[in-house]
């Protein structure tokens, strides 16, 4: 049986389905940084997984952003830490945190209209500015 990640308590993912890759972390580090790659790249196909509703697909390539490739492979990076455990872990955190957001529907907008008293308000507002505007012509003398 298969290694599933729980992300909330109907939906699991296969870990087989997550690629992880370890490169070498960018930035300051001093001699230990160019002789360990302790950042981690995850990969998760949203598309073509087969554990995620369409629903929630959709919702996640929208969350996703620019950390979606055109062929629909969320891609995350994690070089916070020193320790390529804990930069696994970060990745796969942020992944499941991603997935939940993504499974919450979102409200639906409740049409409304505009109340009397702010309708009034509109129509006096630009009254008053309509009047500002007349001031502004040519002044006329009659001599």
């Amino acid at each position: 049986m298969p290694a599933m990640i729980e992300i909330t308590s109907w939906l699991r993912i296969d870990e087989d389905d997550l690629i992880w890759k370890a490169t070498r972390a960018s930035g300051p580090g001093g001699q230990h940084v160019n002789k360990t790659s302790t950042a981690i790249e995850l990969r998760f196909d949203v598309r073509n997984s087969p554990y995620l509703p369409d629903d929630v697909k959709a919702r996640l390539e929208t969350l996703a952003g620019s950390r979606l490739t055109q062929d629909g492979v969320l891609v995350l990076f994690a070089q916070g830490s020193r320790s390529q455990e804990m930069n696994r872990q970060d990745a796969l955190d942020r992944l499941i945190d991603l997935i939940r957001r993504a499974t919450e529907k979102p409200k639906p907008r409740k049409a409304t209209k505009p109340t009397y008293s702010s309708k009034l308000k509109r129509l006096e507002t630009k009254s008053k500015r309509g009047t500002v505007k007349s001031g502004r012509g040519r002044v006329k003398f009659d001599d």
